[in-house]
């Protein structure tokens, strides 16, 4: 009724892989002759402070009470955003362990990544040439950012690629090398695809 017959993704826990999810297709395929989806995307297991989440452990933490901070495990609220930027640090099928010292580092984290982009705004280009930059992380940002979203949606490796290319920002914004028109426009391009775009 919402989907139609087909559609792209089926996302959900390892844990419903069996039976839940081959029973859909067995029902799809029943009824449409068919399965009715095109990517399976499985995510793996919630743990906190690396013992699985889960209300019988009594470590559940909703989304509310991390953006109130208002659980036994956490000692601070934590933004939507740093609990997104945090997710997107671990693969979607690997497992994603919430503690407070992991959130404030991520925290810490997403502030340079902002900072290194409100930078990389203000900055200016020099006549022609970037000086004291790594040409080779200038010119291959994009494809290696792609490569990586390629790879079965590889977050944690394109975060790795805007970390490293905020060095270059960060370079030529104290003054200490100097980028130009070409190389500031495609990183500009980069970062909003990718940080701002993808990631969100």
């Amino acid at each position: 009724k919402y989907l139609g017959e087909q559609f792209d993704i089926h996302g959900g826990g390892m844990d419903l892989m069996f039976p839940h999810h081959e029973a859909e297709i067995a029902q799809s395929c029943a009824a449409l002759g068919h399965d009715s989806v095109h990517y399976w995307m499985h995510n793996n297991m919630i743990t906190i402070a690396g013992k699985k989440m889960g209300k019988s452990y009594n470590n559940f933490i909703t989304l509310e009470q991390f953006f109130e901070g208002k659980h036994v495990l956490l000692e601070q609220p934590f933004s939507p955003m740093t609990i997104r930027f945090f997710i997107l640090q671990a693969h979607y099928r690997s497992t994603v362990d919430f503690s407070n010292d992991a959130l404030v580092a991520a925290e810490k984290g997403l502030a340079r990544l902002t900072e290194a982009y409100q930078r990389l705004m203000k900055i200016k280009a020099s006549a022609t040439t970037s000086e004291h930059l790594n040409p080779e992380l200038l010119n291959s940002l994009r494809e290696r950012c792609q490569e990586a979203m390629d790879d079965d949606l590889n977050s944690p490796i394109v975060i790795s690629h805007l970390f490293d290319s905020a060095r270059a920002i960060n370079t030529v914004f104290d003054g200490k090398g100097t980028i130009s028109e070409a190389d500031l426009k495609e990183l500009r391009e980069v970062w909003k695809t990718y940080a701002m775009d993808i990631l969100g």
